[in-house]
């Protein structure tokens, strides 16, 4: 029988893929031998059409939480890189060590107090890693502070970010693109990703798009508008606008805005990032009608404050799912790095990585530990076997938090990064994670076959031409979908609303 645990994220795709089969027929294949040592046809013929060798492959699939032997193996005890894949290796050690409903808090203090709107001290945040402390909860937080009745500071902004100690980072290192907010360090302060989102809205009767940002950012430069091309396609847009940023942060464009494009939004990480906190919570602050008189600068809270509030972050396992669905690399990162700061008081990446591994080795003590880097994949060095990572999946089939890991997952054809991935067999019976580096894709995760019964599916390539190989991951979930496990009856369904945070 399907494990009852997982009913309810099985139930909706297990209804509508049988009714699919009431009505067209389920067709029969020849049932492959167990463990096979061979890649499925297809995804063999797929492999051709990109040209890469099956050498490039590793493979493993085996039914959860079964102890037979894999259905198959497929060089699977070869290390490679996975590409974000490794954010599952993080977020199943976060989910046991932190636990589901862990959450960040971001501490605020006064060093005075304030009376008739005027505070003649300073303000003191403390960042302790809160990986979604996005424009919106930023504004939740200064409006906190309006609401202890203070609108004139008139002492500084002090941000501090001690909690993490982390090293120089050049984020034009991993693919020269450091505008690429995938590419921003974390930071125990992080707002907003370190990014500026900047809307386009064309105005046809001015001749114009219009911008706006998101957040102000204060002794910044900003365009109101840019030039708008009444003619051509949308295409590659933001070349045309052929922007550029100074030495003094100023954004400019040279080119314009298609106006085919009609409105449209581009996240850009700034350079500076380590300023980026300042210029955001000051713009953020003067935006809402506050008044500074000093400066915001890094420091440290006095040991005598005491908060006069903390802003509390979504839980852990809402983090996940934003991190799982849409690859976020550096809330992975801030999620690492905090597993350190919790167990040592500081976050730092060595410390993150001997504590992963030291859970590894506990977890899984045959199973050789990955290599990690940063925990996000977003690495030239980290690296994993399908084999090992399919045994942590096997381990987590078994694990109280499986229902939370599992809720975090892309559901094929259905949501995150899977959305558009229409598979021919699987379609909504996929819970897996996608990983894309140059050189490399992978998929892992688990995949319900025609019977309802859930197997572990890991796959991994790694070659120049890896990412036209995509492909062949989708054939070999398939050909999972395909499977058929002999003498099992297909669960009923379960309202998929009784797990928390489930896929809709």
């Amino acid at each position: 029988m399907t494990d009852k645990r997982l009913r309810p994220f099985s139930s909706y795709c297990l209804t509508a893929f049988w009714g699919w089969c009431g009505l067209f027929g389920w067709p029969v294949w020849a049932a492959e031998p167990m463990s096979a040592k061979a890649l499925p046809a297809g995804v063999q013929a797929a492999l051709q059409r990109a040209q890469v060798p099956a050498q490039a492959m590793s493979a493993w699939v085996v039914r959860a939480g079964s102890a037979a032997a894999p259905r198959l193996s497929w060089r699977a005890d070869v290390a490679q890189n996975p590409a974000s894949v490794m954010k599952l290796v993080t977020s199943y050690a976060a989910l046991e060590l932190l636990g589901p409903d862990f959450v960040w808090e971001t501490p605020v203090y006064l060093d005075a107090s304030p009376s008739a709107g005027v505070l003649p001290g300073s303000v003191y945040i403390k960042g302790q890693g809160d990986p979604k402390l996005v424009h919106e909860r930023l504004e939740q937080l200064l409006s906190r502070l309006r609401a202890l009745g203070v609108q004139r500071i008139e002492g500084d902004i002090v941000l501090d970010r001690s909690a993490f100690a982390l090293p120089a980072h050049d984020a034009a290192r991993f693919d020269g693109e450091p505008w690429r907010p995938y590419n921003v360090a974390p930071d125990a302060l992080l707002v907003n990703f370190h990014a500026v989102q900047i809307s386009f809205t064309p105005d046809p009767g001015a001749g114009l798009a219009r911008l706006d940002y998101v957040p102000p950012l204060d002794q910044v430069q900003l365009p109101a508008s840019v030039p708008l091309a009444a003619k051509g396609a949308c295409g590659d847009w933001r070349s045309k606008l052929q922007w550029t940023v100074d030495a003094q942060q100023s954004i400019s464009f040279a080119g314009s805005y298609p106006s085919s494009c009609g409105v449209q939004q581009w996240h850009v990480a700034l350079p500076e990032p380590q300023r980026f906190a300042a210029r955001a919570i000051a713009g953020m602050w003067r935006a809402m009608g506050g008044e500074l008189l000093g400066q915001v600068r890094d420091g440290q809270v006095p040991a005598r404050l005491r908060p006069a509030f903390a802003l509390r972050s979504p839980s852990l396992q809402e983090t996940l799912i934003d991190i799982n669905k849409y690859s976020n690399n550096v809330m992975t990162q801030q999620v690492f790095l905090t597993l350190a700061w919790k167990r040592q008081g500081r976050g730092t990446f060595e410390q993150g990585r001997k504590l992963v591994q030291a859970w590894w080795q506990k977890k899984l003590p045959q199973q050789r530990a990955p290599v990690l880097e940063n925990g996000a994949g977003l690495s030239r060095h980290e690296r994993i076997s399908a084999q090992a990572l399919g045994a942590m999946l096997q381990q987590a089939w078994a694990s109280p938090v499986l229902a939370q890991l599992l809720a975090t997952l892309p559901v094929a054809g259905v949501d995150g990064s899977l959305r558009q991935v229409q598979l021919s067999t699987a379609a909504g019976m996929g819970y897996l994670k996608t990983g894309t580096l140059r050189d490399v894709t992978a998929l892992a995760g688990y995949v319900y076959d025609g019977a309802g019964q859930p197997w572990v599916l890991v796959s991994i390539i790694n070659h120049p031409n890896a990412v036209a190989a995509r492909p062949a991951l989708h054939a070999l979930v398939d050909w999972v979908g395909r499977l058929q496990a002999e003498g099992v009856a297909v669960a009923p369904a379960v309202a998929v609303s009784a797990v928390p945070g489930a896929a809709p």
